[in-house]
């Protein structure tokens, strides 16, 4: 082959390698997201609460865990991140039943339990119709928890329902956002089919919001979680975790963060959108936090 038909045909070879490198992340970007859709069954034996169904609009059932607490403290309904299980929380739920707070977790659809195939839309659809089954069966305010992945569900939820408090730990500003940082050289926007765009969602969001973040997060930076609490309305806080990530992030430190702004939510309710009203746990709603949480476990 002569040298100036290889200079020819090498672009167009690179073309094609990219064209399928492209391809390739379109058709298994929901496999790559939602990592533990149908990986495995539904525990027999969860490790803490009841198993519930809850009915989604659309016609899939989901597998949730439930643990009910008093009815004058509020609920925590949680969302959690895309490689996760509902009886992954028993440190949480116990944590939270020694202060009477109960707890619900849904499995999202496709997940181990829950019918269907996952999607965002199908994710969004979950998260309202477990608050509307926990409004109807816990008789308690409702305090939404976000993780990771499950912090778009969590404000999507808390912007059309009233939630009385909203609790997003290692947000994004958006899934397209973080696809783009991390795979510069694609045209994210374009072949993205879950955005997840809490950028778009968040100014809904009037209830008090705290924010919890690793430093060392190298899965959603601390950049796009900021980025997120820059633009969130008040009231709201953040905390930010030294010393962990994003894996480590749910530490004791972290668990008593989110305990003392679910009691001090009692009785607050959703305001309008014209009142404010303190972030509980803070002297500022606008104050930022830093701690060292790197020798901390649940």
């Amino acid at each position: 082959m002569s040298t100036t038909r290889y200079l020819l045909i090498l672009p167009l070879m690179a073309a094609i390698a990219y064209m399928a490198i492209v391809a390739l992340v379109y058709f298994s970007q929901r496999s790559l997201l939602y990592p533990e859709a149908g990986a495995t069954p539904a525990p027999d034996h969860p490790s803490w609460g009841e198993s519930v169904h809850v009915k989604t609009p659309d016609g899939e059932m989901l597998l949730a865990l439930y643990s009910q607490g008093n009815s004058d403290k509020p609920c925590v309904l949680l969302f959690f991140g895309n490689g996760d299980r509902v009886d992954n929380y028993a440190f949480l739920a116990q944590a939270l039943a020694t202060h009477r707070i109960g707890l619900l977790a849904i499995s999202y659809r496709g997940y181990p339990g829950s019918t269907g195939s996952p999607s965002e839309q199908g994710l969004l659809t979950d998260g309202i119709a477990a608050f509307d089954w926990l409004s109807a069966h816990a008789g308690s305010e409702i305090v939404v928890l976000g993780r990771s992945l499950g912090t778009g569900v969590a404000v999507n939820t808390a912007a059309n329902r009233p939630a009385v408090g909203v609790i997003l730990v290692s947000p994004y500003l958006s899934v397209l956002s973080v696809a783009q940082a991390r795979f510069p050289y694609l045209p994210a926007e374009i072949l993205l089919k879950d955005p997840f765009r809490s950028d778009l969602n968040i100014g809904k969001v009037r209830q008090p919001k705290l924010f919890l973040h690793g430093r060392l997060d190298d899965s959603i930076p601390l950049s796009s979680g900021q980025a997120l609490y820059e633009i969130a309305p008040e009231p709201k806080r953040m905390v930010i975790y030294d010393g962990v990530g994003h894996n480590d992030i749910f530490s004791g430190s972290l668990v008593a963060d989110v305990i003392r702004f679910v009691e001090a939510l009692k009785g607050n309710g959703p305001r309008s959108r014209h009142e404010r009203e303190p972030v509980p746990g803070g002297t500022r709603s606008d104050g930022e936090d830093h701690r060292d949480d790197s020798a901390s476990n649940p």
